[in-house]
């Protein structure tokens, strides 16, 4: 497994270990990422769901197997609740 931590900035490096390379990738969603978001929708400046599982599919289209995040929970109910899984 290879892992990118922090995940966010380095969407593109993600992108190019996919290019080069068949072993799982790991994104850490760090916890600086996860208050940033959390106090922007505290302050009604974002919608924390849309803005969180969008966060999550970068990482996902970036081309990661797996996401470490402290959204894990909240992302699971959102999209049951949603029908998703």
């Amino acid at each position: 497994m290879l892992m990118v931590k922090p995940g966010l900035p380095y969407l593109d490096v993600i992108y190019r270990m996919r290019q080069h390379t068949n072993l799982p990738i790991a994104a850490y969603h760090v916890s600086g990422e996860y208050a940033m978001l959390k106090a922007a929708a505290e302050k009604g400046w974002l919608d924390e769901k849309a803005v969180a599982l969008e966060t999550l599919l970068c990482f996902r289209r970036a081309g990661c197997d797996i996401i470490l995040t402290y959204y894990a929970k909240q992302a699971a109910k959102w999209l049951c609740e949603d029908g998703v899984y």
